[in-house]
C-alpha cells in the first residue's frame, strides 16, 4: 500500500507515519515528494509518500540502490560479508542470478558483496559490467527488481536484495549529490527552476534530502510512475 503524510518536517511526517501504520521506522520506504523550510511568513512543511514492504510495492521499493559505503565498511567489518553463500536461500538466489545473466548471454560470477538485517548485496563481475549497468543503472535496476521478485517466490519477501557492479551504487549516489549542489548553484544564480532526469524512487530522494538543509531552494517530485523527476525550485531567503 502507498500512503502520503504532510507534517513540518521530514522527521515529524515520518514518526506520524509510522504511529498511523503501526510499524517501526525500518519496516517502510520513504519518498520525499515536496519539502520546503520555514520562512517569516510561511510555514515549512514535508510531503513524504510511505510504501510498506510487506504489500505488493514491496516490488518497487527494491529500486532503493542503497549499499554501505567505504567508511561504514570500515566501522563495521561485519558488513563485508564472506562471498560465499551461507545457507539455501543464498544459493538459490545467486544460481537464479547467474543463469538470468547468462541467458542473456554473458558470463558472470555472482558473489554475496555484504549482508544486513533483511537486506543482502549480491556483487556481480564480468567482462560485460557496462551492458549489465545500462544507462543511468536501468538495466542493473531491473534485474534487481527479478532478483526481489524470486526471492519473494522463496518465501523470503522481508529480504531485499541489491544488485551491483563495479561499485556502480557507490558512485551514481556520490554524482548525484554532486549534481544536486550544482543544480542548486544553478538555480540560484538564475532564478529558474530545473527540471532534473528521471529517477527511481531512492535517486529522487537522495536529490530532496541532499537539498533539505539549503534556504533559498526547495524541491518537489512531478511525474507519474516509478521513475519521476525532481525539480529544484529557487525560493530565496525571506
Amino acid at each position: 500500500m502507498v500512503y502520503e503524510y504532510e507534517a513540518k518536517t521530514e522527521k515529524e511526517a515520518i514518526e506520524k507515519a509510522a504511529a498511523e501504520l503501526g510499524l517501526e521506522k525500518d519496516q517502510f520506504d520513504v519518498e520525499i515528494l515536496e519539502s520546503q523550510k520555514k520562512s517569516l511568513f510561511k510555514n515549512g512543511y514535508v510531503r513524504i509518500r510511505v510504501h510498506t514492504v510487506d504489500s505488493a510495492d514491496h516490488v518497487a521499493s527494491e529500486f532503493d540502490g542503497s549499499v554501505p559505503n567505504a567508511t561504514t565498511r570500515r566501522n563495521n567489518p561485519k558488513i563485508v560479508a564472506n562471498p560465499l553463500a551461507q545457507d539455501e536461500f543464498e544459493q538459490k538466489l545467486m544460481d537464479f542470478v547467474g543463469i538470468m545473466i547468462e541467458k542473456m548471454g554473458y558470463e558472470v560470477t555472482v558473489e554475496v558483496m555484504f549482508r544486513e538485517d533483511k537486506k543482502i548485496g549480491l556483487k556481480l563481475t564480468s567482462s560485460s559490467s557496462s551492458i549489465l549497468i545500462g544507462r543511468k543503472g536501468k538495466n542493473l535496476d531491473a534485474m534487481q527488481l527479478l532478483a526481489n521478485v524470486y526471492a519473494g517466490h522463496l518465501g523470503r519477501e522481508d529480504v531485499r536484495v541489491i544488485l551491483d557492479s563495479e561499485n556502480y551504487r557507490i558512485r551514481r549516489e556520490e554524482s548525484l549529490v554532486r549534481l544536486a549542489y550544482v543544480t542548486a548553484d544553478k538555480v540560484r544564480a538564475t532564478r529558474n527552476s530545473v527540471l532534473l532526469e528521471p529517477m527511481n524512487p531512492f535517486e529522487r530522494r537522495l536529490i530532496h534530502t541532499t537539498l533539505n538543509d539549503i534556504p533559498d531552494v526547495e524541491t518537489k517530485s512531478e511525474g507519474d510512475g516509478l521513475y519521476k523527476q525532481v525539480r529544484v525550485i529557487y525560493k530565496g531567503v525571506r
